[in-house]
């Protein structure tokens, strides 16, 4: 494999690759490297740590011989950090990895690509349609309320219900609940049907941080082990957490004639604030 590319483009496609690179207690000595494939249309990095994964395009890279090559993550990320060159050439042969910049040169040892998880690519026609920022939005006021020490492995995750114009999702800890709606088109008729999609919080967190504001649509199709987002230059992949998830309609009341106060947002929180002190 041989590539020359901008030092600050490949950097920033890492940083988004890294965040599902596991830390020190990996169950695999190889996943604690970054999968790089450089095809005639283009170059992806892939990370995984066998529950979540991500693959990311990077932009900018001109391929002079197509290949595929295991990279030790914090080296790689050391080196695109610390570097000051424009642009990193990147030559990959059985002895090992050589990245070139105008002013430093670094080797570094591969690992056979055959010991490494393959993450398939998203080709389903069926998906709902939503808003990056919006997605983003939902993750964060839910995955607060999961509990991942609980022996019930449903409450830590968060729930997501797909309708045809809606995306609800849930989270609970069995003291207290958050729920989301938000607005999502189903396109080819996607449903979850009978499966129950629940995705780790620690999943929905990596990919909440890895979503770009850029990202103005994301796909989001349910399989039958994992789901699957995909943003214009990203595909997140995460399992499906087992369990049964708790009747949360069941605690929502539904009395027609409660009190309901309005309360402006800003207010009430500054509110709160100053009474937990």
């Amino acid at each position: 494999m041989k590539i020359v590319c901008k030092r600050h483009d490949l950097l920033t496609a890492f940083q988004t690759a890294v965040l599902f690179v596991p830390g020190r207690n990996t169950p695999k000595d190889v996943l604690a490297y970054v999968r790089i494939e450089a095809q005639a249309d283009g170059v992806t990095l892939q990370a995984t740590d066998l529950d979540t994964g991500a693959i990311v395009r990077v932009e900018g890279v001109d391929v002079d011989q197509p290949g595929v090559a295991l990279l030790p993550a914090s080296h790689l990320g050391s080196l695109l950090r610390e570097s000051t060159d424009e642009r990193l050439r990147i030559q990959v042969t059985s002895q090992g990895a050589v990245v070139r910049g105008e002013h430093s040169e670094l080797r570094l040892n591969t690992r056979d690509e055959s010991e490494f998880p393959a993450l398939g690519p998203f080709h389903e026609d069926k998906y709902h349609l939503i808003d990056g920022r919006v997605l983003r939005t939902v993750i964060q006021r839910t995955e607060f309320a999961t509990d991942a020490e609980s022996t019930r492995y449903a409450l830590g995750g968060v729930l997501f219900e797909l309708e045809p114009d809606t995306l609800i999702a849930v989270a609970t800890d069995g003291r207290r609940l958050a729920k989301v709606e938000a607005s999502a088109t189903a396109v080819g008729g996607h449903a979850a049907g009978e499966l129950s999609t629940i995705v780790r919080a620690a999943s929905l967190r990596a990919i909440a941080r890895a979503l770009a504001d850029g990202d103005e649509e994301v796909r989001m199709t349910v399989r039958s082990s994992d789901v699957v987002f995909q943003s214009p230059r990203a595909t997140f992949f995460s399992r499906l957490v087992e369990g049964r998830f708790p009747r949360w309609r069941d605690v929502i009341p539904k009395r027609p004639d409660a009190a309901r106060v309005e309360l402006p947002v800003g207010p009430l929180s500054a509110a709160i604030r100053q009474a937990a002190v």
